[in-house]
């Protein structure tokens, strides 16, 4: 595999165009690498960046040749089992016509890998949640919320091509040129109007015409060697992003951590909220998220203690919906926040529970939330929590859930809960 190491002293990002061309053109390719990767990493490197990987067949430019145009009639010698007109089948694979692989491998051993790059930590999160959205979002009393968007701002003296001001660096050029000739002209013209007047003047003076002369065509050189535009005279136009004040939200991250929660369960629900804190984090700007763990008895706990806490017991799911309940009482008023909920259960829960949890989602919960999302991790057949939930999915249009079975369908089913509403 052939690798490509820019040693340019001064780069500064020539290649950045290019680059982002690259990245629009394949953009298909690139994430659904993006969605393998997120799934074989672990849960404490989703925030870095990522190698992908394209096959060779997906990157292959055209080319344009000039061939004899038209019809034409061949006559191959030896030709004694085809007519003009025949179709020819393809040649069966495998015997000893080599293997039947998709690579580019020749007879002589020889062959092509597929592409491989490197995006950055900031590319890596923009494709992976650049369709996605908190469902629901409306305006409140209070912004605080902040979404940020990209406005012209200004002038800077390096960038890339694409964003050079033309009309800004002939002006820079034409001051500069003015500021390191204008005395030369001064003294050009003072020249020019001393030949004049020798030129008219009696007797002729053919010495110091052949002086002034000189010095006039040292003046012009001098001017003609000043460049028409220097590296000194480029602007590029600058952007910024800035802060778009919106509406103001809280996320509940609600997550079983009882003893029928296995650590493989476990990784797969923190997996699932790790994408949903980068999420917030990375679209949206003050975004309050409230960790609340729960067994018999829930907890309302840091971002440290929800993901790396040992803490196991029973289940009852319902010690954490009124949990939820009463902080939303005491801090979130619905008037003024923008409610969202994410619940993650293996679906065991003590059967009395279930209805209780459906009540409570029912009468109190769900009347004041824009969106609640509830995932059940698991392989076995779905109990009672499950059966009690679809009842509210027919009834409730805020209210959505999915079942994942494997690592493989954690950020398919992220996707299907935050994709952007088509309006």
């Amino acid at each position: 595999m052939a690798h490509f190491i820019d040693r340019r002293l001064n780069g500064k990002n020539k290649s950045t165009v290019n680059r982002q061309r690259f990245l629009r053109r394949h953009k298909s390719q690139i994430k659904e690498s993006i969605a393998d990767a997120v799934n074989k990493r672990s849960i404490t490197d989703v925030e870095s960046g990522e190698d992908i990987t394209i096959p060779s067949r997906d990157i292959r430019e055209p080319s344009f040749h000039q061939g004899r145009g038209g019809q034409r009639n061949i006559v191959h010698p030896g030709n004694d089992q085809f007519s003009p007109g025949d179709r020819i089948e393809r040649p069966p694979s495998g015997g000893g016509q080599g293997g039947a692989g998709e690579g580019q491998a020749s007879q002589d051993g020889e062959g092509e890998d597929e592409f491989v790059f490197q995006i950055s930590k900031d590319e890596y999160l923009d494709l992976l949640f650049e369709d996605l959205e908190l469902p629901n979002l409306q305006k409140n009393q209070l912004n605080k919320i902040v979404e940020w968007k990209t406005f012209r701002s200004g002038f800077k003296s390096v960038g890339v091509p694409s964003n050079i001001a033309i009309v800004k660096s002939l002006q820079n050029s034409l001051a500069r040129r003015t500021a390191m000739t204008a005395a030369k002209r001064r003294q050009l013209r003072e020249f020019e109007q001393a030949l004049d007047l020798l030129q008219t003047t009696e007797p002729a003076q053919p010495f110091e015409e052949k002086k002034i002369l000189e010095e006039i065509e040292a003046l012009q050189k001098k001017i003609s060697r000043v460049p028409f535009i220097d590296t000194f005279d480029l602007r590029y136009k600058n952007y910024e992003r800035r802060p778009q004040p919106s509406s103001q939200a809280v996320m509940f991250c609600l997550m079983d951590v009882s003893g029928s929660m296995d650590q493989a369960t476990k990784d797969i629900a923190k997996r699932f909220y790790i994408l949903l804190y980068l999420f917030l984090n990375r679209t949206y700007k003050n975004v309050d998220v409230i960790f609340i763990r729960h067994h018999t008895q829930a907890k309302e706990v840091d971002e440290h203690e929800f993901f790396y806490s040992q803490e196991t017991g029973g289940t009852i799911v319902s010690s954490a919906l009124r949990m939820m309940n009463d902080i939303i009482k005491k801090r979130y008023s619905p008037a003024e926040w923008n409610i969202y909920a994410a619940q993650s259960s293996d679906g065991d829960n003590w059967a009395d529970d279930s209805p209780g949890c459906r009540e409570l989602l029912n009468k109190e919960i769900l009347p004041v939330t824009r969106y609640y999302s509830y995932i059940e991790i698991t392989r076995r057949a779905h109990q009672t929590l499950w059966r009690e939930y679809e009842a509210l999915q027919g009834t409730h249009a805020n209210f959505a859930m999915q079942n994942i079975r494997t690592v493989d369908d954690i950020f398919p089913v992220f996707r299907e809960l935050f994709k952007k509403q088509v309006s």
